[in-house]
């Protein structure tokens, strides 16, 4: 069984950094991509930034040039720094992997970490 645990989240205000942490139950090395997604109430879990087993990584425009997602293998624990934050980023992030078992592709999701950006 897969686990992934968030943390990192909470209040900042608008043009502060956070950084929110993944930690996985064993090695990160099995799932060819990890990913970060954001939700706010009555919209769907929109991707914010993904990092594939290779190292490539990809971001919502939205985020580009202010968010940097990483990854410590060492540590089973994917990262996404948060920068120059705006009031628009405040959501619930989750943490997302993915992995193939058997052939049948698997997707796991963490309980999600409150971001709020205000003043």
């Amino acid at each position: 069984q897969v686990q992934l645990v968030e943390s990192g989240g909470g209040l900042v205000q608008p043009g502060g950094s956070l950084r929110l942490s993944c930690e996985a139950s064993g090695s990160i090395l099995r799932f060819y991509a990890m990913g970060w997604y954001s939700q706010v109430p009555g919209k769907e879990r929109e991707l914010v930034a993904v990092i594939i087993s290779g190292g490539s990584t990809n971001y919502a425009d939205s985020v580009k040039g202010r968010f940097t997602i990483s990854r410590d293998n060492a540590k089973n624990t994917v990262y996404l720094q948060m920068n120059s934050l705006k009031p628009e980023d405040t959501a619930v992030y989750y943490c997302n992997a993915e992995m193939v078992v058997a052939g049948i592709p698997k997707t796991y999701w963490g309980q999600g970490t409150q971001v709020t950006v205000s003043s």
